[in-house]
């Protein structure tokens, strides 16, 4: 990425904008769109802003002071990989949860494995006939050591590919071979994946083989190329169909050192309209009794749990469902379960609270064209936009609507927007989805 971890990222502008062939549609089960795999505990983190990478996480006290100072409101953090080249000290399970708190959005980054034809001396490789088996170690150690640092399922993972040598025979294929892998197995997981890589190498390579049906597609792309130029749109080598949903960052500034609230680091610049870490926030129980754990947003569902009053709770996420009092918001908390927010120290007591999101459990798009969306769960109901092919559906809950293919069910978008089950890779294109809410 930066500093003396990977190869310059600086390239020139002017490349044509690469064309995508269309695919036929495909069954929501199919490559390229690998279903994710979504435990009760867990919920997508999507934002909106800048955010900075530098080799070691900082500590608590610099992000103090860089806090509301610099224009930045997210960290990258190098979370595990064989060839991460700093130590750690600060990145623990306490400093996950503290930079949380304090309003910092996270982007994980595991640098593991690179291909045999990397620019630079990175010294764990994987050869051609070996990047299925790499892939899939790599992924499943990110999996392993995100849930030590406290990142849940939802979360988005980034594997950093460095730039490399396209003209190396069997390099193109290993790696798309190895970003497939690690796709696959984060999925079953239920983690999101995401890549890190070169405009001239790894984003070509991904954006050429989009619409694979033998090779996952990964989640979100985050690409490389120093021309200080902070859009997520409009990129040479990917055209803006491409990852067109809350599903790319760009690092648009190497190597150098700003100065905030007093303290200095030595970054790169970035921007990002797409995934990242999902954290636990504690808040308090309010209530003046025993508050029951629902497995769903609403006291139809059976209890699962109890939380004792003025008890500290983990929320994960928000979610709409029955009334209760001045609310219909749910929170699902680090058990699962959901509890209504009405007795929860939020700072709301009416509607959903930032930083805490909507709950949600994205699929990407089965098919290669957009599909519509609409302002109910039907056919029937007006077009109010659409999904380019392979885009997230940030999907927050799910209903009985018109039949479209195999399934009857809807799923509703955090926006509010609604787009048939049918187009959507999860669990089923025929039922429900079981970490998904019924929406009310």
């Amino acid at each position: 990425m930066g500093l003396a971890r990977r190869t310059t990222a600086w390239v020139t502008a002017g490349l044509a904008t690469l064309a995508v062939a269309v695919a036929a549609p495909t069954a929501a089960q199919a490559d390229p769109a690998t279903p994710g795999s979504y435990p009760a505990a867990s919920s997508a983190t999507r934002v909106s802003g800048r955010f900075f990478d530098t080799c070691t996480a900082p500590s608590l006290t610099a992000l103090a002071a860089w806090r509301g100072r610099a224009p930045y409101t997210g960290v990258n953090i190098y979370f595990g990989g064989r060839n991460r080249g700093c130590a750690q000290p600060n990145l623990t399970a306490p400093w996950v949860r503290s930079a949380t708190a304090a309003g910092w959005s996270l982007v994980p980054t595991y640098f593991g494995d690179q291909p045999f034809c990397v620019f630079g001396t990175k010294p764990y490789r994987y050869a051609a006939s070996g990047a299925a088996a790499r892939g899939a170690a790599d992924g499943a150690d990110a999996v392993a050591q995100a849930r030590a640092l406290g990142l849940l399922a939802g979360s988005a993972l980034y594997a950093d590919v460095e730039h490399y040598d396209r003209a190396a025979v069997g390099c193109i294929g290993a790696v798309r071979t190895y970003v497939s892998e690690w796709t696959r197995t984060l999925h079953r997981s239920g983690y999101l994946a995401g890549v890190y890589v070169h405009q001239d190498s790894g984003l070509r390579d991904l954006a050429a083989s989009y619409t694979s049906t033998t090779l996952a597609r990964p989640d979100a792309v985050w690409m490389a190329r120093w021309d200080l130029n902070a859009t997520t749109t409009n990129w040479p080598t990917a055209g803006n169909t491409l990852w067109a949903e809350w599903q790319r960052a760009k690092q648009y500034q190497g190597d150098h050192n700003e100065t905030w609230g007093g303290v200095t680091l030595n970054i790169d610049s970035d921007i990002i309209r797409g995934p990242v870490a999902t954290v636990l926030r504690a808040y308090r129980v309010t209530s003046s009794g025993t508050l029951n754990v629902r497995s769903g947003p609403s006291s139809a569902y059976p209890v699962v749990g109890t939380l004792a009053a003025n008890s500290t709770v983990s929320v994960i996420c928000q979610a709409r469902g029955q009334v209760v009092g001045t609310t219909s918001v749910w929170d699902r908390i680090g058990t699962g379960g959901f509890v209504t927010d009405r007795y929860v120290s939020t700072p709301s007591s009416t509607t959903f609270s930032a930083p805490l999101q909507r709950c949600s459990y994205p699929g990407q798009i089965t098919i290669s064209t957009p599909v519509n969306t609409r302002s109910g769960p039907g056919t029937s109901y007006a077009v109010n936009g659409s999904i380019q092919g392979g885009g997230l559906a940030y999907v927050a809950c799910q209903k009985v609507g018109t039949t479209v293919g195999t399934t009857r069910v809807w799923n509703q978008l955090v926006d509010n927007r609604w787009v048939s089950d049918y187009y959507v890779s999860n669990g089923s294109n025929t039922s429900f989805s079981a970490s998904v809410p019924r929406c009310p």
